[in-house]
């Protein structure tokens, strides 16, 4: 597999100021920990971050997110440090507050979730990936279409005009309604390939790996499988759902299905817009949670992996904690309470191999639990 169609390189001419809002009493500490993350999602995206702001606001200006004089701090920033990318930590940016942003700030201005399609249409390979990444970019604009006027003038290059369905932005709203039905009836005939798949698999176990982004799933599952998945130290390196074969011994095997990382605040239509690449979590027999040992806030990243799993009804199933990269751990009290609090949890290194015999004698007791010729799979 080509690794250099998926590697982004940051580009200094996207110099990038990031701007985060404390709402009302939530913790500083939250603010922080999603802050880093922005940092991240833009970096993967392309961008050189420069500087970063935290203002302290009780609901966010409906005119411009935040107040004058806080917009003059980042319209003094933007000129000094030629700045010409603004992001809001804000999930949902209004077509007004992004058009009187940019007239006030002469550069782009965009929100978290506009950075996350862009990474993903970046990462889209597949011809379901590019269908789902495209309905998740209509699904975005279409209730925005009303009110964005002259924004739709920026689109032209850079983060967030990329991607299969950039061209669609500029149509009218009935076109990208039937453009939304024709992703939709490709996707469910992809859907109903995936289940012909999974019922010839009847009989086989299969587990599915899932974990924050960026948790080394894809790595685990080359080092089990032997397999070469194109892994990278970024955000969203595969948006794919692949399946390998695990041998365990002369005798037992089985299915693993590496699948899309979770993040915070995971923008809605793109959880619906991958909801077939998902019901591979659905349709597993037990689940390989793997945790990134070396992240901040290890219990913030499992429970945003536990929500969604509970959105998918798949928190009932056997799931096995993977605490990975041990070989890169810093801080290991915070690791040593972590797993304290997750009785069963294997830990190790998915790029050294360490723990990996642990691991496989956990996936042999799966194995042994699902195998029985009596099983019917549904």
């Amino acid at each position: 597999m080509d690794a250099s169609v998926n590697r982004i390189p940051v580009s200094p001419d996207e110099r990038a100021l990031l701007v985060a809002l404390k709402i009302g009493a939530q913790r500083q500490e939250e603010v922080r920990e999603s802050l880093e993350e922005l940092k991240l999602l833009v970096r993967t995206a392309g961008a050189l971050v420069v500087d970063a702001l935290v203002f302290s606001r009780e609901s966010p200006d409906p005119a411009s997110a935040v107040g004058k004089g806080q917009l003059e701090q980042v319209r003094a920033l933007v000129g000094s440090k030629d700045i010409r990318l603004v992001v809001f930590d804000l999930n949902s940016m209004k077509p007004n507050q992004v058009r009187n942003l940019e007239e006030t700030l002469k550069c782009r201005v965009l929100g978290r979730t506009e950075i996350i399609l862009d990474i993903f249409a970046r990462r889209a390979r597949s011809a379901e990936s590019k269908i789902q990444v495209e309905l998740a970019q209509l699904r975005y604009t279409l209730p925005r279409l009303k009110g964005l006027g002259g924004v739709l003038s920026r689109l032209g290059g850079g983060i967030g005009t990329r991607g299969p369905g950039e061209k669609m932005i500029e149509t009218d709203r009935r076109h990208i309604l039937r453009r939304i039905t024709v992703l939709k009836k490709k996707l469910e005939k992809i859907t109903r390939h995936r289940r012909l798949v999974r019922t010839s698999r009847s009989g086989q176990v299969l587990g599915a790996v899932v974990g924050y982004t960026n948790a080394g799933k894809s790595t685990l599952i080359n080092l089990l499988a032997r397999d070469d998945l194109f892994v990278e130290d970024r955000l969203f390196a595969t948006l794919d759902a692949y399946t390998r074969s695990v041998f365990l011994d002369d005798e037992r095997k089985v299915l693993l299905t590496d699948t899309v990382g979770f993040i915070r605040n995971l923008p809605a239509n793109l959880v619906e817009s991958f909801n077939s690449t998902l019901e591979e979590i659905s349709g597993a027999d037990f689940i390989i949670h793997v945790v990134d040992s070396c992240s901040s806030d290890i219990e913030g990243s499992i429970e945003t992996v536990n929500r969604e799993l509970a959105s998918l009804e798949s928190l009932r199933k056997p799931v096995l904690l993977f605490f990975n990269k041990m070989d890169a751990v810093r801080d290991m009290d915070s690791v040593r309470r972590a797993m304290a609090g997750h009785q069963g949890a294997v830990s190790g290194s998915s790029l050294r191999g360490d723990g990996v015999d642990v691991l496989k004698a956990e996936l042999m007791r799966l194995h042994d639990e699902f195998a029985s010729p009596e099983r019917i799979r549904c």
